[in-house]
């Protein structure tokens, strides 16, 4: 007696069949569970992001489309009712001379910073990667730990640091009678923020920057060393155009940081009269929903600054990815 083997996603996984053939089936429903099981891992994360990421942001631009008509002395109830205000919100943000001015402070902040600490960080980089370099994991630990305080820790700090009556940078600049700079006015408040950034940011960017560097085959340094190259003419002309897609990154990374300086300021603002409380744009949004209570105002704020950011990282991306095509062409 013989048996009808099975056929295609009818099969069973089974022994052997009467005749002593064997089978390996795996029926439809199996199939379509492990194709379907990756989508499932996906779940968590998909709904973590749209209960913290989507959803607040489309609340934002649905406040920031409304606002608040208070009907006589704006007591009793139905005295304030929330009406629909259209663009209006996105007109007062644009005709704010305040809120210019807070970008442009942001500007000004951030062309002290980006090229300081990207600066710092390459130098750094390349120096941990050269063959001479000694206790090369103490300097890495060394000069990324300040990345690892805290921000308002390390603005609070610092901010101590900068007054008179207890730093004791100025006991010194008294002890030798050198210029005490107040660095609570004017411009020096740029370079004090700056210092803190870069103080704390340095370290993460040479990481970056180390790590891919070190992904670089050591034949190369090899055959230019052969060649007669020396170390400054392999970093200048091997390490830093190889190296140069995360330079790009790190510059991204930081001209967002700068449109969303926050702690900082507002960490230093209580020990100085010279700090407005809308210095920066986020500090002008802080201002604006905790202060003012204007949350439609801020919202459409918070929307202008996120749609300026994300066509500014466009811009330079496309840029960006131009120049490099051209180069490797």
């Amino acid at each position: 007696m013989t048996s009808t083997p099975l056929k295609g996603s009818d099969r069973l996984t089974a022994g052997p069949l009467a005749d002593g053939t064997a089978t390996s089936v795996r029926p439809r429903r199996l199939r379509r569970r492990g194709r379907s099981a990756p989508y499932w891992f996906l779940v968590p994360a998909v709904l973590l992001f749209a209960a913290f990421t989507v959803v607040p942001i489309g609340y934002a631009v649905w406040l920031s489309l409304h606002k608040v008509q208070v009907k006589g002395i704006g007591l009793g109830k139905g005295a304030r009712q929330q009406v629909w205000n259209g663009i209006g919100n996105y007109t007062d943000v644009l005709n704010d001379s305040e809120f210019g001015h807070s970008v442009l402070r942001a500007f000004g902040y951030g062309l002290i910073v980006i090229p300081t600490m990207l600066g710092l960080a390459l130098v750094f980089a390349l120096m941990l990667d050269t063959p001479q370099a000694r206790s090369a994991k103490f300097a890495r630990l060394a000069i990324f730990l300040p990345y690892a305080v805290p921000g308002i820790i390390a603005a609070l700090m610092w901010g101590f640091l900068y007054l008179p009556t207890v730093s004791p940078f100025y006991y010194l600049l008294r002890e030798f009678n050198l210029p005490q700079p107040d660095l609570f006015d004017g411009g020096n408040l740029y370079l004090s923020f700056a210092n803190i950034a870069v103080w704390g940011g340095t370290g993460f960017n040479m990481i970056v920057i180390y790590t891919a560097l070190r992904s670089i085959p050591q034949e190369i340094y090899e055959a230019a060393r052969i060649d007669g190259a020396s170390d400054l003419k392999i970093a200048l002309r091997i390490k830093i155009p190889i190296v140069m897609p995360s330079l790009v990154l790190t510059f991204f990374f930081s001209v967002i940081a700068t449109l969303q300086v926050f702690t900082e300021p507002m960490a230093l603002k209580p020990l100085t009269n010279g700090l407005s409380s809308s210095w920066s744009p986020l500090m002008a949004i802080y201002d604006a929903a905790f202060l003012r209570s204007d949350i439609y105002g801020a919202s459409a704020t918070a929307v202008v600054l996120a749609l300026a950011t994300f066509a500014l990282s466009f811009t330079l991306l496309r840029v960006s990815d131009r120049y490099t095509r051209e180069d490797r062409a």
